[in-house]
């Protein structure tokens, strides 16, 4: 399709559902125009031998600097009238543009060619109908039981245990050195461990299970095949192990006392009953995550779509974090194992982006002053304070599409069927 937009003639081409290629041409005038104020602005700040400052002819900037006028041309006349045509096509790239071609002389029209991803607009087909399974939901006593245990460990002391032999649980202090030959090979080193939360290698604990509080031993160890550095994998080294020091973990006994330290409970019965309702509620989530998952994987494989590889490239970004230090082979490698699930997680933000669009469904603005609102009340604060501070936080576009997911999930809900396990 091509179009002419102001000054400038423009065609698009739909390179595929999400890729658009812009070929964009500049009349030769407004490209000598812009030369010419830039030559006029170096003119102006140049210093040449037998010519007054600002008084340098044109022709003789240009013929000093004629490369590197050309280039700041092209930036400037490039990206102004890459701007002025996403604005004439109404388009909005979710990627770079990537400039493909550029055709220029001197006193000729400027033609460019850029690329970039668009949102990737596709049609949904079919968006009920699906038969899909809800988790049976319960919280037994061992549930509870399990959570009170953890909070007692939490609110644990450490003790001295100099007297006794080392045993699981117990936090010990060694100080390793390495072996060659049977000689010390550089300096030894402090570790800190809980006995059995193989925090160490197995034979590294089975060792330190052998010595009393002050004692050193030599010993021969193995690093198991199941070792997450596939390259020490089954690598001997002999070390000697001196166990400096050891404790135990002192919990208090639930009781009414306890509870009271945790927080606004009057006793053990009132932690217990919170503990079962946030047991409850957590479970009520999972079933429903669970729901909300199956709906999505049966409207990505009902409407199938490609995903825009800059979408999943950002995704992965996010994923793994700053990669300036990692080994670019290393990191491309990782990428491409990457990506299928990169891919997957962008369709189920895409697919439910999409539903709220064709039911108008997105979150408004009320909803959302009624979320703020809410939010509010059970902190005992005022809704300016809590919108201000979610805006300021940068979570007010999560807010939103809490908001709008929840929307959009009731809806698909709706359509299915939904069986209770």
């Amino acid at each position: 399709m091509t179009t002419d937009s102001s000054n400038l003639r423009i065609e698009l081409e739909e390179q595929d559902a999400w890729r658009r290629r812009l070929t964009v041409t500049v009349p030769a005038g407004t490209v000598q125009t812009e030369k010419n104020k830039i030559i006029q602005k170096l003119g102006g700040r140049l210093k040449l031998p037998g010519f007054r400052k600002g008084k340098i002819p044109a022709n003789v900037v240009e013929q000093r600097f004629g490369s590197a006028i050309d280039q700041e041309l092209l930036d400037k006349v490039i990206g102004e009238a890459y701007r002025e045509a996403l604005q004439a096509q109404s388009l909005e790239p979710i990627s770079e543009g990537q400039v493909e071609k550029v055709e220029y002389e001197p006193r000729q029209d400027l033609t460019f060619s850029i690329s970039f991803d668009i949102q990737p607009v596709f049609e949904m087909e079919r968006l009920g109908g699906f038969t899909v399974q809800r988790p049976k939901v319960g919280v037994v006593d061992g549930d509870i039981d399990r959570v009170l245990d953890r909070l007692r460990d939490q609110a644990g002391v450490w003790k001295p245990v100099d007297d006794q032999e080392p045993k699981d649980g117990n936090l010990v202090s060694l100080e390793i050195l390495r072996l060659e030959g049977g000689e010390p090979s550089g300096e030894s080193r402090p570790y800190e461990i809980v006995l059995g939360d193989g925090e160490a290698i197995p034979e590294v604990e089975d060792a330190v299970r052998t010595l009393a509080v002050g004692q050193t031993g030599d010993f021969t160890v193995t690093f198991p095949d199941d070792f997450p550095d596939e390259d020490r994998r089954g690598e001997i080294q002999h070390l000697r192990i001196t166990l400096q020091a050891q404790k135990e973990k002192e919990t208090p006994e639930l009781t009414d006392e306890f509870a009271k330290t945790l927080g606004d409970f009057e006793n053990l019965e009132t932690l217990t009953s919170r503990v079962r309702e946030d047991l409850e509620r957590e479970a009520e989530e999972q079933a429903e995550g669970a729901v909300r998952a199956q709906l999505t994987e049966n409207l990505i494989e009902a409407n199938p779509f490609e995903v825009p590889r800059s979408m999943a490239e950002r995704y992965m970004d996010s994923v793994l974090g700053d990669t300036s230090k990692v080994n670019p082979e290393i990191l491309l490698e990782t990428k491409e194992k990457l990506r299928p699930e990169a891919e997957k997680a962008v369709k189920r933000i895409l697919v439910v982006d999409r539903v709220a669009e064709l039911e108008s469904l997105k979150a408004t603005e009320d909803e959302v002053d009624d979320r703020v609102q809410e939010i509010a009340e059970k902190n005992d604060a005022k809704p300016a304070k809590v919108y201000a501070d979610l805006q300021k936080a940068g979570n007010l576009a999560a807010l939103e599409r809490e908001i709008t997911e929840k929307k959009v999930f009731e809806f698909l809900k709706n359509q299915s069927t939904i069986n209770q396990e």
